[in-house]
């Protein structure tokens, strides 16, 4: 069988996204209508490739659905950030989807040729599970000589829930209760929505990623997945007398309840909105038929990895692929934030306003 890589437009997108709902491997990230998402925010330029097994195009009428295999990938390109194909960029997961290793090679081969055209330095590949075209001496067919590197040091924090809220809390250790009753106790409360509430996210998801010390996303990406998954995206707000004190974002798909955004103000700490934050959204999950919820991204050992296991949360590693072009194979993959880290600490210092006008500017052009 011969595997056949083609770009796929708008025009195909029920054949792409039929795809990635029947593959076992999917993932959110997957779904045709986050090149709708960055496009819109961002600008940025991206390609959908898709295998099949015969010539004819996806949208034949031979075949109800030819796919048997895709990438999404898009390209950001910077003079301080570099030149790399991502998928997917700003989020953890992405890759290929293939019915077999075949097609995944033939995928890969393909964006290599791609990326070279493109004068792209690097290809990553945000992975659950490991690539099996990628053999244990990380080798590509020789047509297409590049050095690969795997990243697994990051872990994907995922909980099995019950089918109610009340089972899940049951569930928990006593003081973990107690800490998710101390802000209610406060008087503090949680709501459930979507374009009524961006403003309020969007206010404590900039002042927290300010005292981060990281540039933010530009607001047009939150605003660009809701309007792109209305049926799927809500923003979660936790609110005490003085106003928003903790936000979230999240999306489902199939059975698992993803978070791709959170943050609180660390000046109400002291009453914990963050523990309403995370109980509100597992509440959230459990009540409507979703059986994981996905904590997201953390190191081993940090304290965000704490806290997401203190609810029960196991990790599970990530395999992100980094396919460097230009054969320069160094010894781990490029860190934006290590490379940086001097600036932290005066962005911690900028003013919120000066923050969300020049913070975009850069975030867009940074794929972790």
């Amino acid at each position: 069988m011969d595997v056949h890589i083609r770009e796929i437009q708008s025009a195909d997108a029920s054949k792409w996204d039929a795809y990635v709902h029947s593959h076992p491997r999917a993932t959110l990230y997957h779904l045709y209508g986050w090149r709708t998402v960055l496009e819109k925010a961002y600008g940025h330029k991206t390609c959908y490739l898709a295998a099949t097994n015969s010539t004819n195009p996806v949208n034949s009428s031979n075949s109800t659905n030819p796919i048997i295999g895709l990438l999404p990938m898009v390209h950001l390109k910077h003079v301080l950030f570099g030149n790399t194909l991502i998928s997917m960029p700003f989020f953890d997961l992405g890759g290929i989807l293939a019915d077999d290793e075949k097609t995944e090679q033939a995928l890969l081969n393909h964006a290599i040729r791609l990326g070279k055209k493109m004068k792209a330095s690097t290809i990553e590949l945000r992975h659950a599970q490991p690539l099996s075209c990628l053999n244990s001496t990380n080798s590509i067919n020789p047509t297409n000589p590049a050095s690969v590197a795997t990243r697994s040091n990051k872990v994907r924090m995922l909980l099995n829930l019950p089918n109610s809220s009340d089972y899940l809390m049951k569930s928990f250790k006593s003081k973990l209760r107690s800490q998710i009753k101390k802000p209610m106790k406060e008087g503090l409360v949680a709501k459930i929505g979507g374009f009524e509430l961006i403003q309020d996210f969007y206010h404590v998801f900039s002042v927290n990623m300010r005292d981060l010390g990281s540039p933010v996303h530009s607001s047009r990406l939150m605003k660009s997945v809701l309007d792109e998954f209305p049926k799927h995206a809500r923003i979660v707000m936790v609110y005490g007398t003085h106003g928003p004190m903790a936000c979230s974002l999240i999306m489902g798909f199939k059975d698992t309840l993803e978070n791709p955004w959170a943050s609180s103000l660390r000046q109400y700490s002291r009453l914990s909105p963050n523990m309403l934050l995370y109980w509100s959204m597992l509440a959230y999950a459990c009540d409507n038929g979703f059986i994981r919820f996905d904590f997201g991204r953390s190191t081993p050992g940090e304290g965000t990895c704490r806290f997401k296991k203190q609810w029960g949360a196991q990790p599970y590693p990530l395999h992100w692929h980094y396919i460097f072009l230009k054969g320069h194979r160094p010894a781990d993959a490029p860190d934006h934030r290590s490379r940086f880290e001097s600036l932290v600490r005066y962005w911690q210092k900028l003013p919120v306003p000066v923050t969300r006008l020049i913070g975009p500017l850069i975030r867009k052009h940074i794929g972790l």
